[in-house]
């Protein structure tokens, strides 16, 4: 893999080190460069470029919490161009933050995503950077694992695309030139980046940024001061802008919540559940995942909904979660995909349907996690459809969907890409009674293989690397893993008279998914929850169907798994070399 040849040098941070930098690296110092400020006594560091780095220097030493850092390295190339250096600076300001040995404070001023000349050759220039500085000490971790960290995959640092840079520029125009009361929706369907764009928003909000880190580019100058605009807008004359991340999913907001706390500028106390909006006012409101706010149909805790309804004096009957959000905020921002409703317990889609008459709606439509882009998305959508015009999935480098008929060789395939990539999980439809919270039994055996449901309803997706442990929909819902393996449980069919994929009610044992709705009902929320699993996977898909005739529905469009193909892993991670553990006794969301 080529990359370019470059230079570090370490200097002490101070009023001396621009003339420093000029004697001791004459011919170097005039290209484009990237560095690093940083103090190991405070855990601090700033991570920048510039084209002209002395001048640099000494606007930083000017800002009151930049001139507090001791050290600066500074990596020098003469094959670095402004495109290079923008790259390498985002690709060390994402992974220096989940690396977690120092606090960046860094504003998210960001740029667009883009391509250039050598672009691949700069990302093994950036590798090797990192390797260096493993060596020094001053990152600890693999790139690989910090890809696969939710501080890694949330952060609000990310180079954003261009799809995802036009949505947050449109909203900031909205917001500036509208009346303060406002609602928006921004739509897109699963891996679309709705809520790394959400989490961008907040700290672009919350961010204090100084002239010292504009330079001399327009495209994000122009963005700050829109954002600056709309932020004093918001916050009234008021010394602080108070803005609620809404998270309806208990696992997804635990996560986010250990996100922002380690985000500069950021608390986890941002980030709260529906029923906490009770007990404050805000400037904003943003929610992910707006699918999942609650009505008052088959809900656990309906004494703690009611209170919360009676505060915001609704009917006690009517009252939702949705009602809350608009009732706590002038401006309300939702992250909304109707097709990831999953329950009878979300608010209606037609109650968002109306109230969008009256808002502004923004379209997402590049696909961020699934690497099969929208060719993937679209084709599960038409397979769980049972439309006409199907056609057999085409394997690329880029996406693997596969169907197993063997239970075994699925988890071994899972075991070996886990080991090799991390973040593989299985995950399940309802299909199974949730028998080992109460007990050592496996919920499901298939082909002889003994399952569990997921032994914890919080962070499940990081709290175990065991194959025999299944997902659901509530445990999974938000995520990425970079492969999947699910299974079409037996609550699923297919029926060849009528050419259409059929639910089996009896066989669906989501207790608070089925009650008084009718079968036509069940059907679109379980067609929801397999297509919203089917999104999971980043690099590829596995997949088992319990039925039959659905197994023999799904060979005709997805390519079928062959032992030969990978003979050699099969035998050996064969036996004892799967990743099976031993029950333990964990209550949660089933």
């Amino acid at each position: 893999m080529m990359s370019f040849e470059y230079l570090t040098k370490d200097f002490i941070f101070d009023y001396t080190t621009s003339l420093k930098v000029v004697e001791e690296v004459p011919s170097y110092y005039i290209f484009p460069t990237v560095y690093i400020i940083y103090s190991k006594k405070t855990k601090k560091a700033y991570v920048g470029e510039s084209t002209n780095i002395p001048q640099r220097i000494k606007n930083h030493l000017q800002h009151p919490e930049k001139n507090q850092l001791e050290n600066i390295k500074i990596i020098f190339s003469p094959y670095f161009n402004k495109s290079s250096v923008l790259d390498i600076e985002a690709n060390l300001i994402q992974n220096m933050i989940a690396d977690k040995q120092f606090t960046l404070i860094n504003s998210n001023y960001g740029i667009a995503h883009h391509n250039y000349y050598q672009k691949n050759e700069y990302e093994n220039t950036f590798k090797d950077i990192w390797k260096n500085l493993q060596f020094e000490k001053l990152v600890k971790n693999d790139l690989l694992d910090i890809k696969n960290s939710d501080l890694f995959k949330y952060s609000p640092y990310k180079t954003l695309s261009e799809d995802q840079y036009d949505a947050i520029k449109e909203y900031l125009y909205l917001l500036n030139h509208n009346e303060i009361k406002n609602t928006t929706f921004i739509q897109g369907s699963a891996g679309t980046g709705k809520t790394i764009l959400a989490v961008y928003l907040i700290k672009l909000l919350l961010s204090e940024i100084s002239q010292d880190e504009l330079e001399d580019n327009f495209e994000v100058s122009s963005l700050i001061e829109l954002a600056q605009e709309v932020k004093s807008k918001l916050k009234k004359n008021k010394e602080q802008l108070k803005i609620a991340f809404v998270i309806p999913m208990t696992s997804l907001r635990k996560t986010l919540k250990k996100v922002f706390k380690s985000i500069y500028g950021l608390s986890q106390s941002m980030v709260i559940g529906p029923n906490e909006l009770s007990k404050d006012s805000y400037d904003l409101i943003i929610v992910d995942e707006a699918h999942r706010l609650k009505r008052r149909k088959n809900i656990t805790g309906y004494q703690e909904f009611d209170k919360t309804n009676k505060h915001f004096d609704l009917n006690k009957e009517k009252g939702t979660e949705l009602d809350w959000v608009m009732l706590s905020s002038d401006t309300q921002l939702f992250f909304y995909d109707e097709k990831q409703s999953i329950r009878p317990t979300d608010v209606e889609k037609e109650k968002f349907d109306l109230l969008k008459l009256n808002a502004t709606v923004i379209k997402l439509k590049s696909q961020m996690r699934v690497e099969g882009g929208e060719d993937y998305i679209q084709f599960v959508d038409k397979l769980l459809s049972s439309e006409d015009d199907l056609i057999l999935w085409e394997q690329t480098n880029k996406y693997e969907l596969k169907i197993f008929t063997s239970m075994k060789d699925m988890i071994n395939i899972l075991t070996k890409k886990e080991k090799e990539y991390g973040l593989c999980r299985l995950i399940s439809g309802y299909s199974w009674k949730w028998i080992s919270s109460k007990s050592s039994s496996p919920d499901v055996i298939l082909d002889e293989i003994p399952l569990y449901w997921n032994r914890t309803s919080q962070d499940w997706i990081n709290s175990t690397t065991q194959m025999n442990e299944m997902g659901c929909i509530h445990t999974t819902q938000g995520y990425d893993l970079n492969y999947s393996g699910v299974i079409f449980g037996s609550d699923i069919t297919y029926n060849e008279e009528t050419k259409q994929i059929e639910i089996i009610k009896e066989n669906y044992y989501d207790r608070n998914g089925k009650a008084g709705i009718t079968t036509d009902q069940l059907h679109d929320y379980i067609i929801n929850i397999y297509k919203t699993i089917m999104y999971r996977g980043i690099k590829g898909t596995y997949v088992y169907c319990y039925d039959k005739k659905l197994e023999a529905f799904f060979k005709r469009y997805i390519p079928i798994y062959e032992l030969k193909e990978s003979n050699n892993e099969i035998n050996n991670n064969s036996g004892n070399d799967l990743l099976v553990a031993e029950p333990k006794i964990v209550y949660g969301d089933k």
